[in-house]
């Protein structure tokens, strides 16, 4: 019989967690703040800029939205990432993504501060996550390492494969994972014998952005079985795994949706928490 990680509980006891650290901030009267950049009116941002602001409101957490137009120029936009980066009481900063293609990313994310690069997308935080030595993590990357040590699952000495190399997951996930003394594989597209390489996972991370990509075929008895996709493929949410027919070989399992999701949404209110308490020298 399975396990279920479950995701919903986890970040309930990760936000409780922050909002005592954000009162207790509040008491020597620092505003803990985060604000929010969305441009355009790409419907999946808006759900997820959406859910971070009930998060913050939650939290005792200060949020301010930017939403700004899809015809908004790069200009006008590293205008107010240099305002924001100037301000005191906004100690993250959060571009969503994807921007439209007339605005380039990469300039966008180079222009916020490493000190209140919340989502950790900077070089400088790039960097610091590939020596050990970083002050903010990616979210999700984050979010499962933080999954996995409540369910009190061990990666030390363990075979982890993650399949996708996105910047935003699979890259940050596979340094986690090494940091923690696991023997790492990454897969993608061009990978050849993916299952066979799949099924030597004692843990598996499908960040690969198809739905249920992850068939029973591709687990060994045992494995334990972290699913980040979000897709709808009919308008029905579901994840990269198909989860009926892989949890039961499974020892542990993330559902979608409650798995994943919910722990990427704390662990950026983790991540503006400590850019406060950094910025403050606390």
């Amino acid at each position: 019989m399975y396990k279920l990680i479950d995701g919903r509980e986890i970040s309930a006891a990760v936000k409780n967690n922050i909002a005592d650290q954000v009162a207790q901030l509040a008491q020597k009267g620092i505003t803990t703040g985060l604000a929010v950049i969305i441009v355009g009116d790409d419907p999946a941002s808006k759900v997820y800029v959406g859910s971070k602001k009930r998060a913050c409101a939650e939290l005792g957490i200060k949020s301010e939205e930017y939403a700004l137009p899809a015809d908004t120029t790069q200009e006008q936009l590293l205008d107010i990432i240099a305002q924001l980066n100037m301000r005191s009481d906004i100690n993250g900063i959060l571009c969503q993504l994807p921007l439209p293609k007339h605005i380039d990313e990469k300039t966008v994310i180079d222009a916020i501060l490493p000190s209140k690069d919340v989502d950790a997308f900077h070089p400088v935080n790039v960097g610091r996550i590939m020596i050990g030595d970083f002050d903010f993590l990616p979210c999700t990357p984050a979010g499962i390492m933080e999954m996995l040590k409540y369910s009190q699952i061990d990666v030390e000495g363990k075979h982890c494969v993650v399949i996708g190399r996105s910047n935003i997951v699979g890259k940050p996930m596979a340094m986690l994972m090494l940091h923690k003394n696991a023997t790492v594989t990454i897969c993608h597209s061009k990978t050849q014998n993916l299952a066979e390489i799949c099924r030597q996972a004692d843990i598996l991370v499908a960040a690969v952005g198809r739905a249920k990509f992850v068939t029973a075929d591709m687990v060994k008895d045992g494995a334990v079985v972290i699913d980040v996709g979000m897709n709808r493929p009919d308008g029905k949410l579901c994840g990269d795994v198909d989860f009926d027919s892989v949890a039961e070989k499974c020892s542990a399992i993330t559902p979608v949706p409650g798995g994943v999701g919910p722990m990427t949404i704390a662990m950026l209110m983790q991540n503006t928490l400590t850019a406060a308490k950094r910025q403050n020298n606390i």
